[in-house]
């Protein structure tokens, strides 16, 4: 599938806005915590990756019913959706300067995952930080996708292309709403 960027520079997917918060305290800290470890700009995104994936709990995995949607906030209280998720990892790697943008894929509600452009490639590359569900792993990958989940299009389901440099805007409306978990998958939109 060919990915179709929403905004044509390339500098849009760097930017920080209310819900990617990469300038905020606690992405700033964990970003230096993983680039410490990990100088490398391909270790330090695989790295930030893995760090989100697990060590972020899905909120539907553990019951928790809080609703995070601010990249600081999922960071900070160790909890939050898919979109939740790839949020924090979008902020994680838009303040290491990794062009991150957030994209969607049509099952019984919208899932949300990211697409990265590493310096030096000329492609986008989607990874998905869900984690957390047996048979249903996701991998850092620049080689061929590693996703949770694969659309089936016998059951309506969709890739969709388009690469946002913001969250879609019925998501976040929808996460901003919700007072908690289950409400929340109730109200998430089922299509774009």
């Amino acid at each position: 599938m060919e990915l179709i960027q929403q905004d044509p520079e390339l500098s849009a997917y760097l930017a920080a806005d209310e819900v990617v918060d990469h300038g905020h305290p606690v992405v700033r800290e964990t970003a230096a915590a993983l680039r410490a470890r990990h100088p490398d700009v391909y270790a330090y995104a695989r790295a930030a990756y893995v760090y989100v994936r697990d060590q972020i709990p899905h909120s539907s995995d553990t019951g928790d019913p809080r609703v995070t949607w601010r990249a600081s906030d999922v960071l900070a209280q160790g909890t939050g959706i898919c979109h939740a998720k790839a949020h924090a990892l979008a902020a994680l790697l838009r303040a290491e300067s990794i062009p991150t943008a957030l994209c969607y894929q049509k099952f019984e509600v919208l899932h949300g995952l990211v697409a990265i452009r590493l310096p030096g490639m000329d492609s986008w590359h989607r990874q998905d930080p869900r984690g957390g569900v047996p048979g249903q792993e996701a991998e850092f990958s620049l080689e061929g996708e590693r996703l949770a989940f694969l659309p089936d299009p016998e059951f309506n389901e969709v890739d969709y292309p388009v690469l946002y440099s913001v969250p879609h805007a019925g998501v976040l409306s929808a996460m901003r709403a919700a007072p908690d978990s289950p409400e929340l998958l109730r109200i998430l939109p089922t299509d774009l």
